[in-house]
């Protein structure tokens, strides 16, 4: 049985303000968001009937939106409840949802100021985003050639499609070599995050991350840190060189998608998961699945 493509499915996506067939879910080919980028999304995970993060992931989509210019006509109270009316209708308990708002076809040209912010919420079943036997042995990292961006070139600190086109590229380049994800740098060659995920390392019981002052914090990122926090786990946040990487023992990526997943391989260094990963990935699952009571997130 083939896999459904994503224009060609069953069920119901939000579309300003509405519920539509999935398949009428549809915009303009001269959107401006098609030719200029100017959309901005988020991505959540729903565990046993409810939404990690669920404000969170909403708060975050509006100030996206405000770094780009775009006024999302729905506050994120009505988008929250939207994804609970989406998930509802599609019948999904455990599943991905993708809230995204993005500006019309009104204007085709760099200036976009009387377009429409068109929003939309899909949501559909998703299992791990690393193959599972890979995921507990730990996923390979190519280094990619792409790098993270200056602040004041792009606009860092929102969730923007546009930004994702380097991800793209180096999740291809590490798929044809035979990697599952690529590690970034940052344009001063500091070590960032991979395509779709925060990245952390583990060096005598002590936990290092980038400062994400050029990429995003992640929602992920900051629970991870308030579970190896209330572990009672130094978490240092630092600027970290690629040559540094030699001498880390466990290394592990984050994000909504990845969850807690341990790395085995970047380039030419190497790290076994090991007990601070297994702690982290086991504390994270049981967190969103209900099981573990909230902890405070930096």
């Amino acid at each position: 049985m083939t896999t459904p493509t994503f224009d060609n499915r069953d069920g119901f996506i939000w579309f300003n303000g509405e519920l539509k067939p999935w398949r009428d879910s549809t915009l303009h080919v001269l959107s401006h968001a098609l030719h200029y980028g100017s959309a901005v999304f988020e991505g959540e995970r729903a565990y046993n009937g409810k939404v990690f993060k669920l404000a969170e992931h909403g708060e975050r989509l509006i100030n996206s939106g405000k770094i780009l210019d775009m006024n999302i006509p729905y506050s994120s109270t009505e988008l929250d409840d939207a994804v609970i009316e989406t998930l509802a209708a599609n019948k999904i308990s455990d599943g991905y949802i993708r809230r995204i708002a993005w500006r019309g076809s009104e204007m085709m040209g760099v200036a976009a100021q009387t377009t429409r912010i068109n929003v939309a919420i899909a949501t559909w079943q998703w299992p791990s985003y690393f193959k599972p036997e890979e995921r507990l042995k730990g996923i390979r990292l190519a280094r990619a050639q792409w790098a993270r961006p200056a602040p004041n070139t792009a606009p860092v600190h929102a969730k923007a499609a546009g930004l994702y086109m380097i991800c793209t590229l180096s999740k291809h380049e590490a798929e044809r070599n035979g990697y599952a994800d690529a590690l970034m740098l940052d344009y001063r060659g500091q070590i960032a995050e991979a395509t779709g995920a925060n990245v952390f390392f583990v060096q005598d019981g002590k936990i290092h991350t980038p400062k994400p002052d050029c990429f995003l914090d992640g929602i992920t990122r900051r629970t991870v840190i308030g579970l190896a926090k209330a572990r009672g786990y130094d978490v240092i946040e630092r600027a970290i060189m690629p040559e540094e990487m030699a001498g880390f023992e466990e290394c592990f990526i984050t994000g909504t998608a990845a969850e807690v997943t341990p790395v085995s391989e970047i380039g030419a260094d190497t790290f076994a998961p090991g007990l601070i990963t297994k702690t982290l990935m086991d504390d994270y699952m049981a967190l969103v699945r209900g099981e573990k009571e909230a902890v405070a997130a930096e």
